[in-house]
């Protein structure tokens, strides 16, 4: 495909880097010098210096040959307007843009995004998708990530392999028939700096983080058969009441009946703002690096302790601040702590700080984009290692070449893996002798070079 990416920041760089690995021709326009030097530097692709807002900067990029806009500058208007501008002039057919004001994503408002007044087709909003992948991580306690397939029936859960695991050193086709009742199907594994794709006589092992397609019914046994007994946490604080802590409070007071939540935020003005917009969230107007506001939030209380705040280095402090208030509880053990970072070399503290999990903000927006970029029936993606690889959904019609074929004669490529097949609302963990049928949903690991041949497995050719 032919795709205009406008913005060279680090969305628009990791986007175009992915896109064009896999084979897309890729124009990315910026006004930074800077970035699309960067870029022009570093990947194959077209960059440009201008306004994508200009139009004869769009006709410099092909505009009239272009399959797909995506617009993830930093600033909403400007990429509401390039998706106006590429339908207007040019008859792009799809329109990708990153927003991140509230107020334009309201409910009431989304009649504003059709052809006839702003001809946005895929709204990307990297707060909101940010409060939902922290929702899912709190719902999966031991989990890193859970990410739901298949109309929710089937999951994809990050795991850290620990000492309480009872299966190091079990081979992979060990498991099966320690566990015969679980559904689950190991379809990676982070060894050290490398990824592995697992066979049946490789073992696991301590610090292994493992990535399982498993039955969502079977989440708690599963998390369990790995070594992790965490209890939901029932007991939330977030530092920082911005977008994405206003969210994913708003989320629990709708999903969960028994969280109680408690919001520290620096701003008396959003502290107002929140005390109005939610119901039963306790609002605390105050520092969170503070160490008596944290007292009077309760943090030795806390079970969960996310620092959502827009400073890293305000959210890898109070990770700081929750490990000293824990050791003096004695309770390191029973607290969890996640941090929003910006800055990717702040990963590199994590493990030093005890933080239980980093969110970075680029690969959430990143995944959420990508799922719409994929041709034909492929529905959902999630990215891992930076998009070295992508667990996918995609549904089986009737011109694939994989109907009424044998799993093991399927002639899939090594760096693709099976995972599990929705049928008839029943989850399948597929052996070799499985047989895919007409309106399967496969949800299976791709490396990124292999995307191709994947949309070609399933054969559909619209966007």
């Amino acid at each position: 495909m032919n795709i205009i990416i406008c913005g060279a920041g680090r969305v628009g760089f990791t986007i175009a880097k992915q896109l064009s690995e896999q084979g897309h021709s890729i124009t990315v326009i910026d006004q930074s010098s800077d970035d699309i030097q960067k870029i022009d530097d570093s990947l194959d692709v077209k960059a440009i210096v201008g306004k994508a807002t200009y139009p004869s900067i769009l006709e410099k990029a092909d505009a009239t040959e272009a399959d797909m806009i995506i617009a993830v500058t930093r600033n909403d208007e400007i990429n509401m307007l390039i998706c106006q501008i590429a339908f207007s002039i040019f008859k792009i057919p799809k329109k990708i843009a990153r927003i991140r004001s509230q107020d334009y994503l309201n409910p009431k408002f989304t009649r504003v995004y059709n052809k006839e007044n702003l001809p946005i087709d895929v709204i990307i909003s990297p707060e909101l998708e940010i409060a939902n992948s922290i929702q899912r991580k709190l719902e999966a306690p031991g989990a890193l990530d859970s990410v739901p397939f298949a109309e929710n029936k089937i999951r994809l859960l990050e795991i850290q392999i620990n000492e309480n695991c009872k299966l190091i050193n079990f081979k992979l086709n060990e498991l099966t028939k320690k566990y015969p009742e679980l559904d689950a199907n190991i379809i990676g594994i982070i060894r050290g700096d490398k990824f592995l794709i697992p066979k049946k006589n490789d073992d696991i092992q301590q610090n292994d983080k493992i990535y399982v397609i498993i039955n969502s019914a079977q989440m708690s046994q599963t998390l369990e058969a790995f070594g992790h007994n965490e209890k939901i946490s029932k007991k939330i604080l977030i530092v920082g009441g911005g977008n994405i802590g206003f969210n994913l409070a708003k989320n629990l007071e709708d999903t969960l009946d028994s969280a109680r939540v408690k919001i520290v935020e620096k701003s008396k003005d959003r502290s107002e703002f929140l005390a109005n917009e939610l119901n039963n969230t306790i609002i605390i107007n105050g520092d969170g690096l503070d160490e008596e506001v944290l007292l009077e939030a309760n943090l030795e209380e806390a079970e969960t302790v996310l620092a959502l705040t827009n400073d890293d280095e305000d959210n890898l402090m109070v990770s700081v601040l929750v490990e000293k208030f824990a050791k003096e509880d004695k309770k390191t053990d029973e607290k969890r702590t996640m941090a929003l970072i910006n800055k990717p070399n702040y990963s590199l503290l994590q493990n030093s700080l005890k933080i239980d999990d980093l969110i970075d903000p680029r690969m959430n927006t990143v995944s959420s984009i990508l799922k719409h970029i994929h041709k034909g029936t492929i529905e959902t993606a999630y990215t891992i290692l930076n998009g070295e690889y992508e667990v996918i959904e995609a549904e089986v019609i009737e011109t694939s070449e994989l109907i009424n074929k044998e799993l093991k004669n399927s002639n899939l490529p090594e760096e693709i893996r099976i995972g599990a097949v929705l049928r008839d609302q029943k989850v399948i963990i597929p052996r070799s002798n499985f047989v895919f049928q007409k309106d399967d949903k496969v949800v299976f690991l791709a490396k990124k070079e292999s995307i191709s041949v994947v949309e070609n497995i399933f054969r559909i050719s619209s966007i």
